[in-house]
């Protein structure tokens, strides 16, 4: 077998590379004459199907005995050149000397990802999908925190929580922190991915690496995090049943029932984007989502005002009007306001607060750390959208089974500590659509977001916390992504909400509840 010279583009025996020294000489002395622009315009072509064809050359022993996986295009690289390891070699032991299972990991993506993505790493790191900062510190100052914590990560840890700001950290570290760049998601079908890059850039399903080509994020990839009750779910209709088992359908089966999300879930109308064939990342864009850059707004594609300003990526001017091109391929003709509302409402309300079409209203959501064994209250409750809490009851309530430890693990570190969370519902509802006023004081879509109740019961069923609520208002805006005509009643709505602000007044901000 030739000798083979690793280069980052493709891989050349020597012979060939004989060929290229030969030919750098002649075109050194002779580079104006004819026959030398065409050996150039070889060089060009070959070196083009080096980084964008099949690969040259097969390397002995190489992982792909094992691992028969194809890559894109772009990333036809050595699998030790992310993995490491050894792949002269075809011994397991020997190969997997210093493997890297996860190189796009945040911990190990600026070694990794960095030497060809060098500023989207740098920038990535800040944003809120990496850092989880917003949702932390909105959660915990509801608590009593006078403190912003840069990332996630930063909440503190307590084995033996003595303050409801203690509390609330358990919670978030160990129910909560379940979908982020540092894990792999909960393990039901649909709700894994993978780790840092590769949880929007690879495609995963049941626990698997389906396919090595990286590639934009489809909308699976988004669902594989923003599912349950939670933006982005709703896109596609999706509206969460309640735990309790007398309120999920189906309510009887004698086949296997899949429940890809952890809980079923009821089909309600979807996001007219949607409908129309508009993937997630065609108004979330990378830009906004890697870079943190500008976010998407509703006027940007449809107020003409600020289509003069600035067209939107993949937005151009046509005759017939402002047409997107969706990443699907398909394009989209883009309606323009016209309807007199806007001019009467535009300043003061926001979008959703007309065309949301339903909203996620989960009122009173009630968490118990729970460290003793006496579960029987719980046997109706066993599916709580979180896996390991189900087959930890599952296993518990059954007459037949060796008992397991009540611990549950830390989402960041994965160590095991006592106790569990269980979660629970006041009510979830769906057709009520309230209303509040954002941090500019227009009207907009609100969520009980922050109606969150604690409770403890340690192993001497004991009771350390109970029902520990928030300092703080409960509801929160919000934008739902159940866009839709807003029908005959938007009026009403909007009058109804000013009606009630006005008769709670000096508590006008719907925020406020």
């Amino acid at each position: 077998m030739p000798i083979v010279f690793r280069q980052e583009i493709g891989y050349y025996p020597a012979s060939l590379i004989n060929v290229l020294l030969f030919g750098a000489k002649i075109i050194n002395n002779n580079w104006q004459t004819p026959v030398i622009r065409i050996f150039i315009l070889f060089l060009t072509t070959l070196f083009c199907t080096a980084c964008n064809g099949e690969k040259t050359v097969q390397i002995s022993g190489s992982c792909q005995k094992c691992h028969m996986l194809e890559t894109d295009k772009q990333h036809r690289l050595q699998c030790t050149h992310c993995h490491r390891g050894d792949a002269s070699t075809s011994d397991k032991d020997l190969s997997h000397k210093g493997i890297v299972a996860h190189p796009a990991h945040p911990e190990q993506m600026t070694a990794v990802c960095a030497p060809c993505h060098a500023e989207i790493v740098r920038a990535i790191t800040t944003t809120s999908h990496f850092t989880l900062k917003r949702m932390t510190n909105k959660t915990r100052q509801a608590f009593g925190a006078t403190e912003e914590l840069a990332s996630f990560t930063e909440t503190p840890e307590h084995a033996e929580p003595e303050n409801n700001l203690e509390l609330v950290d358990d919670l978030l570290r160990r129910r909560c922190f379940r979908c982020h760049l540092f894990s792999s998601g909960d393990r039901y079908p649909a709700t894994g991915h993978g780790q840092g890059c590769a949880a929007c850039h690879l495609p995963y399903y049941d626990g698997a690496l389906e396919d090595h080509r990286f590639s934009s994020p489809d909308d699976r990839r988004c669902l594989s995090c923003h599912y349950g009750n939670y933006t982005g779910f709703d896109y596609y209709g999706r509206f969460e049943h309640d735990y309790n088992r007398e309120y999920r359908t189906p309510y009887t089966t004698t086949e296997e029932h899949p429940r890809p999300y952890g809980v079923e879930f009821h089909q309600l109308s979807s996001d007219i984007h949607q409908q129309k064939g508009m993937l997630c990342i065609d108004c979330h864009s990378g830009e906004a989502l890697m870079r943190g850059g500008a976010k998407a707004s509703c006027a940007g594609c449809h107020d003409r005002r600020e289509l003069a300003k600035r067209l939107p990526p993949k937005v151009k001017k046509t005759a017939k009007g402002f047409v997107l091109s969706s990443r699907k391929g398909k394009e989209h003709l883009i309606p323009i306001l016209t309807d007199p509302a806007h001019s009467i409402y535009g300043e003061t309300v926001s979008c959703q607060a007309c065309h949301a079409q339903w909203s996620f209203t989960d009122r009173g959501k009630y968490f118990l750390r729970i460290d003793t064994d006496d579960l029987e209250a719980f046997f109706a409750h066993t599916v709580q959208g979180s896996l390991a809490i189900e087959r930890l009851l599952v296993n518990n309530l059954s007459f037949t089974t060796t008992d397991m430890p009540i611990t549950m693990a830390d989402g960041i570190t994965g160590k095991q500590g006592r106790g569990i969370w269980l979660k629970g519902f006041l009510t979830r509802r769906w057709e009520e659509i309230p209303l509040g006023r954002d941090e500019d004081g227009k009207i907009a879509v609100v969520r009980p977001i922050l109606d969150l109740h604690l409770s403890w019961l340690d192993t001497d069923e004991e009771v350390r916390f109970d029902n520990s609520t928030t300092m703080r208002k409960k509801m929160q805006v919000y934008t739902p992504h159940t866009t839709g005509k807003a029908g005959l009643f938007f009026g009403q709505r909007l009058q109804d909400f000013i009606s009630r602000e006005q008769a709670e007044s000096p508590f006008s901000s719907g925020t406020q509840q």
